[in-house]
């Protein structure tokens, strides 16, 4: 089921609306399934002219299916059409869906972040979308990035490794490639003991979430 913002408005298939929202809501209070010319009916003897976007979409059985795309106040409007039980547990399942969701770990909250870059990739330049989601200045280790997302530093290590993050002519060390440093992806620092140090930035990070979201890792 995709809930989806657009110009700051969310729109939702009838379908979906009918198979994920309405009909389990009048399964749990007893009622029968709405069958989806039914529902058609019902939107646009609701909605009326100010319908849009009527689609046909094709089913298991290989028949043509109506659906219309509906905005949250269009769907509110035809849940208010349902039996006082069921129209309540509709309208709460869509205030629900319309809330943002909180993060409640560090790993679903870089995953929201990534998201998020992925959203501004679309309408702004790839440098400004960083510039926009990270704050610069802070410094971690393959072991934290790693312990954010549920991910052992050796772990990581082998896939930054394979991604050429790394130098693979320094042999007894990790070195950053040049081009993650010249990005502001991470920086190289001596230990007391005086040893080299590879460190991730914020943007280091989101970087390494990006790439690791996007081939399935997380």
């Amino acid at each position: 089921m995709k809930m989806l913002p657009i110009s700051n408005q969310t729109i939702m298939s009838s379908l979906d609306f009918l198979n994920n929202i309405i009909n389990p809501a009048r399964k749990a209070h007893g009622e029968r399934a709405v069958r989806n010319p039914d529902f058609v009916a019902r939107i646009e003897d609701e909605i009326g002219e100010e319908l849009n976007n009527e689609i046909f979409v094709v089913g298991q059985t290989g028949h043509r299916i109506k659906t219309y795309t509906l905005t949250m106040e269009q769907m509110m409007l035809v849940g208010m059409r349902e039996s006082k039980a069921v129209r309540r547990a509709v309208l709460a399942k869509l205030k629900e869906m319309e809330s943002p969701k909180i993060p409640q770990t560090f790993a679903e909250a870089l995953r929201l972040a990534a998201e998020q870059a992925e959203q501004l990739a679309l309408t702004a330049p790839k440098a400004e979308v960083f510039d926009r989601i990270v704050q610069r200045g802070v410094l971690m280790t393959a072991t934290q990035v790693g312990q954010k997302i549920s991910l052992s530093a050796i772990k990581l290590n082998q896939i930054l490794s394979e991604l050429s993050v790394y130098n693979r002519s320094v042999k007894r060390a990790k070195a950053f490639q040049q081009w993650f440093i010249d990005k502001g992806f991470g920086e190289m620092k001596q230990t007391e003991q005086g040893y080299s140090q590879p460190l991730f930035t914020n943007a280091g990070e989101m970087w390494v979430v990006q790439q690791l979201k996007e081939n399935g890792t997380i």
